[in-house]
């Protein structure tokens, strides 16, 4: 009796982009005063709710590279690979999520997506009867840093991949 061995043709990828600039090397006063910023505006917030928040931004900005560090950074902080699938379509599975965080999801894309030019008041009333005022302002600040940085992200092509949970924790996002 002869045995046919299968063998299967390894995946082909795509090939692997380069970015198209590096600006923090380019503008390191600009990169740590972002790295600053980022640091102040996390400052009491809790950090699987921020991550929830940079992921949902980085979504909805088209943000490869933060997504991939978001998603690790998530999963290493013990966030449900579940919660992160479904929070695309968050509307559709809210019960995925407590009502602080579906508040904060909601607000995340009403100041990421400014298409309509304002915040709606619903939104900003809702987030605002969950979260005290102090942490209202730190995640109104912690969406912007993640948008900015999502903007650095997708205008020069930083590229996905290579990052490893709680690589920048030590306040840097990536090597200058």
């Amino acid at each position: 009796m002869t045995t046919k061995t299968m063998t299967t043709k390894p995946t082909a990828y795509a090939p692997e982009p380069s970015a198209r600039l590096p600006w923090a090397k380019l503008a390191p006063d600009v990169y740590k005063a972002m790295v600053r910023l980022d640091a102040a505006a996390r400052q009491g917030l809790d950090p699987v709710l921020l991550e929830l928040v940079k992921i949902r931004a980085s979504q909805l900005n088209h943000c490869a590279f933060c997504l991939d560090m978001h998603t690790k950074d998530a999963l290493a902080a013990g966030e449900s690979v579940e919660r992160i699938v479904q929070l695309s379509a968050w509307e559709e599975s809210p019960h995925f999520y407590t009502e602080k965080e579906l508040a904060a999801i909601a607000l995340t894309e009403a100041v990421t997506v400014l298409t309509d030019g304002f915040v709606p008041d619903a939104v900003y009333e809702r987030a605002a009867g969950l979260f005290e005022e102090g942490e209202l302002a730190q995640l109104i600040a912690a969406i912007t840093v993640i948008n900015a940085w999502n903007r650095f992200g997708v205008a020069c092509r930083l590229v996905p991949g290579h990052y490893e949970a709680g690589q920048y924790k030590s306040g840097a996002r990536y090597q200058l």
